[in-house]
């Protein structure tokens, strides 16, 4: 898939997570397979450009191509002057937010909020575009509610006023993440517009990949939650679209190599006692659906030191490896 002259290759992209799709993770997932990882969310308000947050999210050295970085508002002029701050730090695709569907986003008329207003999502949408010379991406939900489904106008408008591409969540701003995703809404909106179309939610698997991109007609995937403790998930999925079969899972061991490179590269970024700390939701992402998963978190949610949260999650691996239940 093409977004402007970048190729998405595999078609297969992380979301935008706040607080999850930090740099340190998007590496990760480009590292196993991710075509696209895209930022977390940033403020269009220039008021909290330079704090110490912003300052983070907007970190994009040594980041592999193409860089994108979604932006979040409900002001056309502040949102246009945001897509320029950040291409001129390194963005190169623009990803305009009206998909979050938490309320102190929309509280503030943001994110999935402004699919209420048709008409300012136009001018939003054309101010960004007009803004910047890298493409623009849009996120949408289906709509505001279930009785407010109109994700197809949403990305008529979005496509007239030259999105790049758009990413679609299948649930409306109401469900928040309840329920299943409405695939059939995303190929109604398939067959509305011309532009590249990104199929997202509930895709937790290979053989779900390959059935959504065939039931919606989508050209990529976008995966959220079911990266979280399994950023191989890319790589799983990119191998059963080109092949038609499922790779091994990995082993205990891979699982730790991988883990451990996420934990050092947490510390790097944000410092020891914070990387530590953000490190622990990861943690428990990982060992989720494994045994003494409850021992284990105890463990490592105890101690601020990353050696030692380092050398327990070592400990952990290496006796799930050996067949060893690890002590409470």
């Amino acid at each position: 898939m093409l977004i402007g002259k970048h190729r998405i290759d595999p078609p297969v992209i992380l979301a935008p997570m706040a607080g999850v799709t930090d740099k340190p993770f998007r590496q990760l997932c480009k590292r196993l397979g991710a075509g696209l990882a895209v930022s977390e969310m940033t403020t269009a308000d220039p008021r909290l450009w330079h704090t110490r947050k912003s300052l983070r999210r907007g970190d994009h050295a040594g980041e592999p191509d193409p860089i994108s970085v979604q932006i979040a508002g409900y002001d056309p002029v502040m949102l246009a002057e945001a897509a320029r701050y950040n291409v001129d730090h390194g963005a190169q695709l623009i990803d305009i937010n009206m998909g979050c569907p938490a309320k102190k986003v929309c509280n503030v008329y943001s994110g999935s909020a402004l699919l209420q207003n048709e008409e300012l999502v136009a001018r939003i949408c054309a101010a960004v575009v007009r803004a910047v010379e890298v493409p623009v991406t849009l996120k949408i939900r289906t709509g505001w509610n279930r009785d407010n489904r109109n994700g197809v106008r949403i990305a008529r408008i979005a496509q007239d006023s030259g999105i790049t591409a758009l990413a679609v969540h299948g649930r409306t701003r109401a469900d928040q993440y309840q329920g299943e995703a409405e695939y059939e809404t995303i190929a109604a909106i398939r067959a509305a517009i011309r532009i590249p179309l990104i199929a997202n939610g509930d895709i937790d698997s290979p053989q779900k990949a390959a059935r959504v991109l065939h039931q919606t007609g989508a050209d990529a995937l976008m995966i959220g939650r079911a990266a979280q403790g399994r950023p191989w998930i890319f790589r799983e999925i990119a191998h059963y679209l080109r092949h038609g079969e499922r790779l091994a899972a990995p082993t205990a061991t891979e699982v730790r190599d991988i883990l451990i490179g996420h934990l050092e590269d947490l510390y790097a970024f944000y410092g020891e006692l914070p990387g530590v700390r953000i490190a622990r939701k990861h943690l428990g992402w990982y060992a989720k659906d494994r045994p003494e998963n409850a021992a284990f978190r105890n463990v490592v949610n105890a101690t601020d030191c990353a050696q030692t949260q380092m050398r327990l999650t070592r400990d952990y691996f290496d006796q799930l490896e050996q067949g060893r239940p690890l002590a409470a």
